[in-house]
Order: C-alpha cells, then sequence, then structure tokens
C-alpha cells in the first residue's frame, strides 16, 4: 500500500479484502469504512503515517479488521523519491502467528505464576535445597541452605561455594552430584554435616535436570538414624535376653520365615543349627517338629497346620495352648502376633510342673482322707486366727453346720458359736488362747474340758511350722470313766482295810 503525499491511497484490491472493505480506499480516513478498521485503529494509522512522512520514522502496527477474523502487520516507512514524498506501507497477514503468539503468551503467564510458586515453596521450605549448573558449582540455594551454613544469603554462599556436607571417603557432596549427572540418574547418600554446631546425618538426594545440572535436597534423618540404632540394640539385648531363658523362643518375620530361635528351642525340638540357618518358613518348622515326633497327635494335620497360620494375624492377641506330647511331655505355647507382621513363639516345658501338681492333688487327697479317718477332732487355724482346715471328727463333735465352717470364722466367732456345747461355757476362752499361744508365742499348751452331754475331752494347741496351730480334742470320756471306776474301788479297799484293821485289833483285847 501506497499512501500518496497528498493522502490518497494506492493498494490492490485484495488488500481491501483483508481490511473489510468492499472497494479500495483513496484516503486513510476511508479504512474506516464498511467493515474496516475501528475508529481508534485508523487514527493510529495515519498518526503512524504522518510520523513517517515528517521524520522518516519506521513503524509496525498490528490491526484486526471489524468484518473479518484476520490479524493484519503493517510495517511502513518513507518511499523512495522516485515514488514522491509519500509512505510506503507493507501489509501481511499473521493470523496464524497471532494466534500462536497468544497461546505461547497465555503458557508463558502461567508457566510464570507457576515458577513463581515453586520458587516460593523452595523459599519457604524447611530443607536445604540447591541446584548446580553443569560444572557442578552452586548455581542457586534457599533459605534453609543459607541458614544450615551460616551464611549471610544466597548470593554469599554461592560466590564463596559453601557446601552444606563435608568431604569424605566417598568423594564428598559433589560426587553424588556427578554420579546424578554422570549416569542420569537420581543418586541418594546419607552423610555427615555440622549443623548450629550440632553433628548430623543427612540423607542427600541429587535429582539430574534436563539442562545439564543438578537440584538437590538433604532431609535430616540423625533422629532416624539414632532410632535404628536404639532399635537394632534393643532387639540385640531382646535377643540376648531370651537366648538365656529357659523357655524356647522362636521369632518369624513377616515373610514367615525364621529370623531367630534360642537354644532351648533348638534342645526342645532337635533341630540342627544348619538347618535353622536357612531361615525355614511357619511350616517347615511345624512338619520338622512333626518328623521329630514333637507335636501333638492330630487327626488332621494340614487343617490344624493352616489354624495355626492365623498366629500371624490374630486379632485378640496372644493366643494360648497347652501341648501334650508324645512320651508325657507337657508343653505351654504363647503365640504373640508382631506389629511388623511377625510372630513371636515361646514354648515352656512344664511337665515338671504338671508332675509336681499331680502329686500335690494326690497327698491333699491323702491328708484329707487321713483328716477325716482320725479318731481325733482336728482343726487348724492360721496365723491370722480363722479356720482353714478340719476334719469331720471336728465338726461332728462341735455340732456345726459345713457352711459355717466353710466360711472361715476367726477363733474368736467360733468359740463363742461353741459355748453352749460346754459343761461350763466360760471355759470356751480357752480355745482362742490356745490358738494365739500357738501361732504368736509358739509355744504348746493343752488342757481337758467337760461337754454338757457329760463327755471329757484333752485338747492342745500345736505351733506348726508354716505359722498356723493345729488344734487337737481327743475324747477321754472312757478313760475318765475307768480311772473314776478304780479310783472308787480304791476307797472302797481302803475303808474296807481300815475297817479289818479295827476289827483285828478289837479282837486281840
Amino acid at each position: 500500500m501506497l499512501v500518496r503525499a497528498d493522502g490518497r491511497i494506492e493498494m490492490a484490491p485484495s488488500l481491501a479484502g483483508w481490511l473489510g472493505l468492499d472497494e479500495a480506499p483513496r484516503t486513510l480516513a476511508d479504512l474506516a469504512a464498511d467493515n474496516g478498521l475501528s475508529t481508534e485503529e485508523t487514527a493510529a494509522v495515519e498518526r503512524d503515517v504522518g510520523a513517517a512522512q515528517r521524520a522518516a520514522r519506521p513503524f509496525e502496527r498490528a490491526v484486526t479488521p471489524r468484518g473479518s477474523g484476520r490479524t493484519l502487520a503493517m510495517r511502513g516507512t518513507r518511499a523512495p523519491a522516485e515514488l514522491g514524498n509519500g509512505v510506503l506501507v507493507w501489509v501481511s497477514d499473521i493470523s496464524d502467528a497471532r494466534t500462536e503468539i497468544e497461546a505461547l503468551g497465555g503458557e508463558a503467564a502461567r508457566l510464570a505464576v507457576a515458577y513463581d510458586a515453586l520458587t516460593g515453596l523452595i523459599e519457604a521450605a524447611p530443607l536445604p535445597m540447591w541446584v548446580r549448573d553443569p560444572d557442578l558449582r552452586l548455581a542457586m540455594v534457599n533459605t534453609a541452605y543459607v541458614r544450615a551454613v551460616e551464611g549471610t544469603d544466597a548470593d554469599d554462599v554461592i560466590d564463596r561455594g559453601l557446601e552444606l556436607v563435608e568431604g569424605s571417603g566417598r568423594g564428598g557432596p559433589v560426587a553424588g552430584a556427578a554420579a546424578a549427572r554422570d549416569g542420569r540418574a537420581l543418586s541418594e547418600q546419607v552423610l555427615p554435616a555440622t549443623i548450629a554446631g550440632a553433628r548430623r546425618s543427612l540423607r542427600v538426594i541429587d535429582v539430574p535436570l534436563p539442562t545439564g545440572g543438578v537440584a538437590g535436597f538433604a532431609v535430616d534423618v540423625e533422629d532416624l538414624e539414632q532410632a535404628r540404632a536404639d532399635t537394632k540394640r534393643f532387639a540385640d539385648a531382646q535377643r540376648g535376653m531370651l537366648d538365656r531363658l529357659s523357655a524356647g523362643v522362636a521369632q518369624f518375620g513377616p515373610d514367615r520365615s525364621l529370623v531367630f530361635c534360642n537354644q532351648p528351642f533348638r534342645r526342645m525340638f532337635a533341630m540342627r543349627a544348619e538347618w535353622l540357618a536357612d531361615r525355614p518358613e511357619f511350616e517347615r518348622v511345624l512338619e520338622r517338629m512333626r518328623e521329630a515326633n514333637r507335636l501333638p497327635e492330630v487327626r488332621d494335620f494340614p487343617g490344624w497346620k493352616l489354624a495355626r497360620r492365623a498366629w500371624f494375624v490374630g486379632a485378640d492377641g496372644a493366643s494360648e495352648e497347652a501341648w501334650h506330647l508324645p512320651g508325657g511331655t507337657h508343653l505351654h505355647v504363647v503365640a504373640q502376633p508382631l506389629p511388623d507382621g511377625g510372630l513371636l513363639l515361646i514354648f515352656e516345658d512344664r511337665t515338671e510342673q504338671v508332675q509336681l501338681a499331680s502329686a500335690r492333688d494326690t497327698l491333699l487327697r491323702v491328708r484329707t482322707a487321713t483328716f477325716d479317718n482320725l479318731f481325733e477332732a482336728l482343726g487348724v487355724f492360721a496365723a491370722d486366727g480363722r479356720l482353714q482346715l478340719w476334719n469331720n471328727r471336728f465338726r461332728a463333735l462341735w455340732g456345726v453346720e459345713e457352711e459355717f465352717l466353710s466360711s472361715h470364722p476367726r477363733v474368736d466367732a467360733f468359740a463363742e458359736r461353741v459355748a453352749s456345747r460346754l459343761a461350763t461355757p466360760n471355759r470356751s476362752a480357752l480355745i482362742p488362747d490356745l490358738v494365739r499361744s500357738a501361732t504368736a508365742e509358739r509355744q504348746q499348751r493343752g488342757g481337758r474340758v467337760a461337754f454338757a452331754d457329760g463327755r471329757h475331752f484333752e485338747f492342745a494347741g500345736v505351733p506348726l511350722p508354716d505359722g498356723n496351730a493345729l488344734f487337737t480334742m481327743l475324747d477321754i470320756t472312757d478313760s475318765r470313766r475307768a480311772e473314776q471306776a478304780l479310783r472308787e474301788r480304791a476307797n472302797a479297799l481302803e475303808a474296807a482295810d481300815k475297817v479289818k484293821t479295827q476289827f483285828v485289833a478289837n479282837m486281840s483285847y
């Protein structure tokens, strides 16, 4: 398009169509006709053309005709002298380029927002973060990094090349970055560092960037490392303690393989250390126990074994079972699920306890039978004065109910209850006295007492080795009667002898 010095326009008819005009315009003002340029764009073009005519100043402007979806680029400059003192304007259709430019502009704006957000996040992150250039020199660090290395600001840290972690035999802080850059893969290592005067362990992670640089960040894992060390020491101490127990202990991991067993377990189930070193699974251990005849006899062993697998996921906590093995062995089994999905088994040999309990039960039955078949009435009072044991003779002699004796009355209450059975009721106070003497003073005392029905008994309080007192009563009624008869006969004989003596004396005179 050529704009003459007098304002006339010369252009190709096709250009008029681009501008949304039905016919070629004659002046610049005609560009606003029909569906051409807007009034504002037409005025702007007039100003640009005027400036080019007066000062030979070139211009560029993008316009959008109202009747067209095109975007046109106008580039104007003063026309050559042979064309007169006009302005030559080149018009090109940049619709596609404009759309792309707008799309790229929107993408650039979105990326700028994302970059600002990412930059803000990196700055606010409590973790030291950094970026290295392809030569592995520090190019950017965040505030946490500056604070960790005690730098003034990011520029100071970069200029001085302050590294977060210390050098070591593994190559120092740059070694991981070089490995990530050269291998094009993430690199991770734990390195020591001194932060705020304290020795810390940092997990340093380096990530290669498409630009050839490396980004990295560090996580303080000192507490985690200490916790792991403490856990390992605790586990070692626990296993050392378990190895000293008399009970057999076996621990299975989350994969149900044997991870630990103590000496009593190996001895109890006759298992070789070489076989256990292969970390056999739970089912194989049960099968080996069965081969050694160290499992209870069951009809459906596969079903029994499957039921024991539920020990690993026991929702009710520990499970307990009593195993009666061939040969008379009795095992108490405790299965404790572990938080990591494993299982701890404890096998306690209770054969001796079972035998002792059986012997004790037999002894108690023998003692009870002996008590009940003794001629004497026996009662055992505890150190606190309560009646603990008695035989049938004791209950029948005092005429009290079994329910009363089963309540384990104190000796004072017992004496008050049976006082009416005595010929002299206040003599019942002798019973508490004898019991206290036997339990507190550890002295044996005895005596005799007469019942209201005429029977006579000899009683005694005997201290027992366990601190209790044995109260015994022996019926001496028959011997008492025989003694009385003999005494009366002796008196009669003595009286007869006196009569005889007097008779003889009288006959002599």
